[in-house]
């Protein structure tokens, strides 16, 4: 299978369109104002699993930013994610572990220190290449802004795995100040 017939439409495309609809800037500063400075991590939990898991500090459906939308992710022991694909483009900054990326069809290593970029159209997966100690990335989005031009289009090629990997089973996301 190639990677068009995965992902990827041949057919034209208009990638500058009009914005338009109710929008006050006066009244959006006023919101983005009323909202959280500071959100405490340890009042946030991990949602997915059993090999990959999320902890979402800024999202879209919060409201508390415009342009960007920040997770953590927890890769557990021998972990691989979703294979999938979205317009926009992602920053993975590598806090710990070693492990790499397939993106259209070319593998990627990573350890921690690294910065893996996931760029716009890109069908991509990420695995833990260790099979005994998690990896863990902070990952930031442009989301917000492909959604506020109406450009947001996700597309799953290979679900989450449902099943924790033979080292993973039992393991789960290190909360805050867990090592």
């Amino acid at each position: 299978m190639s990677i068009e017939d995965q992902y990827h439409s041949k057919k034209d495309r208009i990638f500058v369109r009009g914005i338009q609809g109710q929008y006050s800037l006066s009244e959006e500063l006023a919101k983005l104002r009323a909202q959280p400075r500071v959100r405490k991590g340890r009042e946030i939990s991990f949602v997915d699993g059993p090999q990959c898991f999320s902890k979402h500090y800024v999202e879209p459906k919060d409201e508390i930013t415009q342009t960007f939308h920040l997770h953590l992710e927890e890769y557990g022991p021998g972990a691989m994610s979703q294979k999938h694909g979205h317009v926009n483009e992602a920053a993975f900054y590598i806090l710990d572990g070693k492990g790499y990326e397939i993106h259209d069809n070319i593998r990627y290593d990573w350890e921690a220190g690294d910065v893996a970029i996931v760029h716009n159209n890109c069908v991509h997966q990420h695995f833990n290449a260790d099979k005994h100690l998690p990896a863990r990335a902070l990952v930031i989005k442009t989301k917000p802004m492909y959604m506020f031009m109406n450009m947001l289009f996700q597309k799953q090629v290979i679900p989450r795995p449902t099943e924790p990997t033979p080292e993973g089973v039992g393991f789960e996301a290190r909360e805050e100040g867990d090592k």
